[in-house]
Formats: structure tokens, sequence, C-alpha cells
């Protein structure tokens, strides 16, 4: 523990894991519901290449939606698939009624325009949130499917009954995926919203005036001490596997279990936030692993079953 001149803080993390499995308890009856009326929820995953975390993270959703009945297709096109090739892929599974979501994992070979590819999914079948017309749907706060990590976020700190409004949130990150759909959702839970990106000036003194910091860069230990008021909750979306041994010490080194990781693997996965500085300053944190992780995939089993609802309807 460490102290600061606003006293000593030691964080509580945030448990994903808890919140994943709470939330697929209660999509069990709504599958339930839906094999009986008609059939299971459906999703076609397509991962083109062979990009290792991808392949990982598809493999935990199609795990997931074995344990709860949703069916799943798995499409794995060569590497080399051109565009049309890909759309056409595409263009069979909207026109599949039995098929409820799709998701083509991102990211994609070079050669593949993929706002194509996002702009060809049909709305009603975009389980990832992210095509333009429920982008829209979010900023008029209408139902429709949410990008599955902020709205994970939004989850878990409403299970953790930690107040959003009146607060004041910063975001550091303004991607299509995370910071700018956990902006506007953050918005319509009535928090004041900061969004920071690589040309704020003073990042950490923005930071430092959050009650709740969202780290979605990309970029491991971006987000230091000198960042962190105490008392803050740091929600860390930073998924990065390091292998430079500096680096791995400056941010784990205080941990005899994740060295030991570390020098048996000659990796580590990381976050965006230095995690001690996290653990220490916070009020409440997501841990990485652990944290954020586990409610992506919850919120596209929900994503899968609302869209399914609705073409039942």
């Amino acid at each position: 523990m460490l102290c600061y001149p606003h006293g000593c803080m030691s964080g509580v993390a945030l448990d994903g894991k808890r919140i994943k499995e709470e939330i697929e308890q209660e999509l069990r009856p709504r599958i339930a519901a839906l094999r009986e009326r008609k059939r299971a929820p459906s999703i076609a995953v397509v991962l083109v290449g062979d990009d290792p975390a991808s392949q990982i993270y598809v493999r935990s959703k199609i795990k997931t939606c074995a344990e709860l009945g949703i069916t799943s297709i798995d499409v794995t096109p060569d590497s080399k698939i051109s565009t049309e090739e890909l759309l056409d892929i595409v263009d069979s599974f909207n026109r599949d009624s039995a098929i409820d979501g799709i998701l083509v994992q991102s990211p994609l070979p070079n050669q593949i325009d993929e706002r194509t590819i996002l702009l060809a999914i049909a709305p009603d079948k975009d389980v990832d949130g992210f095509h333009p017309f429920n982008v829209g749907n979010l900023v008029a706060n209408r139902p429709a499917p949410r990008a599955c990590t902020p709205a994970g976020i939004i989850e878990m700190l409403k299970r953790y009954r930690i107040s959003i409004a009146g607060k004041h949130a910063v975001i550091v990150g303004r991607s299509n995926i995370v910071g700018k759909p956990m902006a506007l959702m953050l918005l319509h839970e009535n928090a004041t919203v900061t969004i920071c990106h690589s040309r704020t000036r003073d990042l950490a003194a923005e930071c430092r005036r959050a009650d709740i910091l969202v780290a979605a860069t990309g970029k491991a230990g971006l987000i230091t001490a000198n960042h962190i008021q105490p008392g803050t909750v740091v929600v860390d979306v930073g998924m990065n596997r390091i292998t430079n041994e500096t680096l791995a010490m400056r941010l784990v080194g205080y941990d005899e279990k994740r060295v030991a990781a570390f020098r048996k693997n000659r990796q580590i996965l990381v976050g965006d936030v230095d995690p001690q500085a996290m653990q220490q300053i916070s009020s409440y944190y997501t841990p990485v692993p652990g944290g954020v992780g586990p409610l992506t995939i919850a919120m596209l089993m929900s994503n899968t079953v609302l869209l399914a609802e609705q073409h039942l309807q």
C-alpha cells in the first residue's frame, strides 16, 4: 500500500469473470424460451487469417456459445481472400434467416477494405454494434446492439453499485470500438465526459480530474501514478502482450508470481495502466487479465440473444 498526501489507498478489484457469469445466467432462460418458440440464437463468426490474438478470442467466443446453447457457425477464409470474396460470405449470412448475428473478427488483412465489410453487415445482424445505423441509435439512446466492451463496462459499474450520474468520467482513447461509444454510454448515464487522445495537452492533469478513468489506448503502462487521483475508479481496457523485459519489470516487478511467469514464457499480458499504481491509488480497478475482457464476450452473447428475440418478433 502506498500513502499519498490525501491518505493511504488500496483499491478493490472488479471481477469481470463474476459479472460475466451473472450475465450468462440471466441469458439462459431467454435462450431456452427462444429454443421453445423457434430455435436457438445463432451467430456466424468469420476469422480471416491466422492472427494469434484473434484466434484465442474467437475460440473463447465459440466456447461460450457452446456453454450457453447458442449456435455458432465458424468460417475461416484464407488470409489472401479479397474484399469481394469476403463480401460474398457476409451477404450469404445476411440472407440466411437462421443467422441472428454476424461477427467479422478484426483486424483484417491489409488487402481487405474493413469499412466496406462493416457497412455490408445488415444492421439487424450487427452483433458488434459497429454499423453506423446502430451507432446512430446509440447517439439517440434508442434500443440497438451496443459495442460490447463499453457496454460490458457499464454493466460492471452498475452491478458493483458504482455511481455514474454526476461523476466526471475521463476516457483516454477515441477509437470507434471503445473510446467513442464509451463516452456516449457514460453520457447517457448522466456522467460529465472528457475524451483524451494523442493531441491532448497535459494528459496527466486531465486524467487526475477523473472520478472514473477509462484507459483504452493500446499502449502498455501509459497511465501511471501521476495520472490517477486517490479514490478514482480505474477501468483498464488495455490488453498488451509484451516481451520487453525492462518494460515488464517496470510494470509487474513488484509481483513475484508475474515475474516468474514472464521469465518462464518470455511474455506477459498487461493493460494500459501501471498495475501497481492502479491497485494502490484507486477505489476500484479492473485487473488485466480478468477485468474487462470477460465482459466483452458476455455482451456479445447478450447482443446475439437480443437480435434473436427481435427476429422472432
